[in-house]
């Protein structure tokens, strides 16, 4: 098998398991039920994986990838803080529209890693989490967020607020990203400016 093909061909079964695990639970997947939704044998899974772990392992660190470039842009920028709220909201929603999968897997199954595989997304949810923090420690220095706000619980309120997209967004909908956006926005920065 060609390099190019085999690489298609594990992009395809990450896919595939994305799929299941966010619909069944990564414990809740078998070998067997991956195999069966490719179509091919069980024993040919693992001339790609050498494990069922090491598949769950990619699916977060791609998808901890994804939020993390996008996250950093974010604060890289020279937008306003209040901006950089609205954009990191942005960011963080559009990544898990259009990655619903692999988001529903990243926020949700990652905790069933172990070893070195559980430490290094643990600090990939952490870096991310303190670029969120950053942005509201940016906040308070420029007099748009009040000082007597608490960068940590901020941060956990905008993390709970879009964490759960994934629950419950649906791409056909009444709601568009954008108009979720705008509404995440209006209703956390109302908050952040309040408190």
């Amino acid at each position: 098998m060609a390099v190019t093909e085999r690489a298609h061909r594990r992009e395809e079964l990450l896919k595939a398991a994305a799929g299941l695990f966010s619909r069944r639970g990564y414990h809740g997947t078998s070998m067997g039920d991956l195999a069966d939704s490719m179509g091919i044998l069980r024993g040919s899974l693992y001339s790609h994986i050498n494990s069922k772990e090491d598949l769950l392992f990619d699916i977060v660190d791609q998808g901890a990838d994804r939020f993390i470039t996008r996250m950093e842009e974010v604060v890289a920028s020279e937008d306003p803080p209040t901006d950089k709220v609205r954009l990191a909201i942005e960011a963080h929603v559009t990544t898990v529209a259009e990655h619903l999968d692999a988001s529903t897997v990243f926020l949700n199954e990652w905790r069933y890693l172990s070893g070195d595989k559980l430490d290094t997304i643990q600090a990939k949810r952490d870096l991310y989490e303190s670029l969120i923090s950053e942005i509201v420690e940016e906040g308070i220095e420029w007099g748009a967020f009040p000082e007597e706000l608490d960068p940590k619980f901020a941060t956990l309120l905008i993390l709970s607020v879009v964490n759960w997209l994934y629950q419950w967004y649906d791409p056909e909908g009444e709601k568009s990203l954008d108009q979720i956006v705008e509404i995440f926005t209006a209703l956390l920065l109302g908050g952040l400016k309040g408190a």
